[in-house]
């Protein structure tokens, strides 16, 4: 192998290396409010009503 190449795969294995730690770095958990728990669990049920309708 040549050095330019080396170089090129280096950058690339760089580049996927860096992507994935800021990936990881960037993902957070966030916290539901009251008031957004008590929504999504309305929805929830809402749609399985709706499927169970539909079977």
């Amino acid at each position: 192998m040549t050095l330019t190449t080396i170089i090129i795969i280096l950058i690339a294995v760089g580049s996927v290396i860096g992507g994935i730690l800021l990936l990881k770095q960037s993902a957070s958990k966030f916290e539901l409010s009251e008031e957004q728990q008590r929504k999504v669990s309305e929805r929830s049920a809402e749609q399985e009503k709706k499927d169970q309708e539909l079977k």
